[in-house]
């Protein structure tokens, strides 16, 4: 009966989603004309990005100039300046909400903020002043942020539906495997997909070039280790080893499958060797992009999209020292990796505040950008100023990919242009639009396209002040202390013995219920997406 009501709750909302689409019907043009007489109404926005990297402003660049002139909106951005849980936090503590707020999805403070009344409805705003929100917005995406209320309070940005996969053979996963280029050719291209091979290589790596321009190697790179654990040892591996994430209708326990407990004690071992420095332990983003720019690793799990900058420095030096994504760590039984591209929640949300003071003005800035030609202004630019057109298709101007490829924060503020302004991306709709990349970045990208997959359906979020989400919280924050202390145990039987301890803490926890409730969002999901 359950199942049945859910099915309803479903259509019903997918028919209120569409019905607004509908009902918008012909208004694109005239939403235009309106969002262009209304550029005369100068306002300015304050937005806050929920990420302490973010420092581009805006107005500076040929883009953000060119969206101000469209919409008469000028933006203010904020970022916090060291924790963004904190600050954040103290935002929403304080109701010092900017007008505009952009946050991860899976962010706790997405349901606070919604709980505590403290941004707009955003269907609510469109109906009020702005159809044009239904004719540019997906109605897929609409009926999956739908909430129980009927309302919608936020928009992601880098979503995917399951049928882009099917349409699209050049969707890829952020997740690689790398390894210095020059480095693994001068070892002989060794497999690395066995725990034997891979161990072989990396101490070989070390043998060989024990420093680099006069810098120690580094044999084996990662992520930040962080409150959650470490993305590389833990979710990055456990996927190119094809670890399932449900068996026989529940949630999978990935983090105690034989497979990956295989190859962390493989990497235990090469820390017993002296190849897993300490560097990785305690290095946070900044240090990791300076040794990245210094091409000191030899090999690491990483996200490919997270180094290009890196990469880019790289080339500009020595060619031969670029990052290539290779074949890394298999399942015993030499399976393929499954590696997740991007599901229907996308990357970030997007939501308004009700402390905004023009809650009109920024619903149809909202709009703007994520129309086609706003799509179009964030990731090409202007036509003439950063790209031509060429026989129909769309070319990055020579000068401006040379300055893309060299000096991104100098791109930046020059142009603006190549999803600067990621807030609201729609990476689907500017697949069209994408010229060829150089083939140092792309490669990395290509390599994955075989093995990405849609695997939204698992993406599993926990409310906050929930059995599940109290008991997941402290799961994961014992998985963090865990985490590195299998990899730098002494012993094998050390490694046992830390295992399974948290498997026990882990059960004393409530694991029971973050399982069950897993399940539950896997199950309802797979419904919704018409998986099953």
């Amino acid at each position: 009966m359950k199942k049945l009501w859910w099915v309803f709750i479903v259509m019903l909302l997918l028919c209120s989603c569409g019905n607004g689409a509908r009902e918008a019907g012909t208004a694109q043009e005239e939403a235009l004309t309106l969002c262009e007489q209304h550029a005369e109404d100068k306002t300015t926005l304050e937005w806050y990005i929920n990420y302490s990297w973010f420092a581009t402003p805006w107005g500076e660049n040929a883009v953000s100039k060119k969206i101000t002139e469209d919409t008469g909106i000028t933006v203010r951005f904020v970022a916090p300046k060291g924790n963004e849980k904190e600050k954040l936090d103290a935002m929403i503590s304080a109701d010092s909400l900017p007008d505009i707020v952009t946050l991860g999805w899976w962010e706790p403070q997405v349901d606070r903020m919604i709980d505590k009344d403290m941004v707009y409805a955003l269907n609510e705003l469109a109906d009020e002043y702005d159809a044009y929100f239904w004719e540019v917005s997906e109605e897929a995406v609409c009926s999956w942020y739908t909430r129980e209320d009927g309302n919608i309070y936020c928009y992601p940005n880098s979503t995917y539906q399951p049928g882009d996969y099917e349409e699209n053979q050049n969707i890829g996963s952020n997740q690689t495997f790398l390894v210095r280029k020059d480095i693994y050719e001068a070892l002989g291209c060794p497999d690395m997909t066995t725990l034997e091979g891979f161990k072989d290589a990396v101490q070989r790596a070390v043998e060989a070039f024990p420093e680099i321009d006069g810098r120690e190697l580094i044999p084996i790179g990662a992520h930040v280790f962080d409150d959650t654990g470490c993305a590389s040892f833990d979710q990055y591996l456990q996927n190119f080893l094809a670890i399932p994430y449900e068996k026989d209708g529940k949630y999978y326990d990935r983090d105690t499958d034989p497979e990956y407990i295989r190859w962390l004690k493989t990497f235990r071992e090469l820390r017993e060797l002296g190849c897993l420095k300490d560097d990785i332990f305690i290095d946070k983003r900044t240090q990791m992009e300076e040794k990245l720019a210094q091409g000191r690793y030899f090999c690491m799990l990483y996200q490919r999209t997270d180094m290009q900058t890196q990469q880019k420095i790289l080339y500009s030096k020595n060619p031969d020292s670029v990052y290539i994504a290779v074949d890394g760590p298999k399942n015993s039984k030499g399976e393929d990796p499954v590696l997740p591209g991007a599901g229907i929640n996308g990357w970030t949300v997007t939501l308004i505040s009700r402390n905004c003071d023009r809650p009109d003005r920024a619903i149809e800035f909202l709009s703007y950008l994520l129309s086609e030609k706003g799509q179009k202004l964030i990731y090409l630019g202007i036509e003439g100023v950063t790209y031509d057109v060429v026989d129909g298709r769309c070319v990055v101007k020579p000068g401006v990919r040379e300055v893309l490829n060299t000096d991104r924060i100098r791109y930046d503020m020059l142009y603006g242009a190549d999803n600067t302004y990621w807030m609201l991306q729609n990476t689907a709709m500017q697949l069209k639009w994408r010229d060829t990349s150089e083939e140092y970045l792309l490669q990395p990208e290509e390599w994955t396209y075989p093995y990405t997959h849609y695997l939204g359906q698992y993406e599993v979020t926990y409310q906050e002040d929930t059995e599940a989400g109290n008991c997941y919280k402290k799961i994961k924050k014992l998985w963090s202390e865990v985490l590195p202390a299998l990899l730098l145990a002494p012993s094998e039987e050390e490694f046992d013995r830390i295992l399974a301890d948290y498997v026990a803490a882990r059960e004393a926890l409530g694991y029971e219920a973050v399982e069950k409730e897993a399940t539950r969002q896997v199950n309802e999901a797979k419904q919704k997406l018409g998986l099953e």
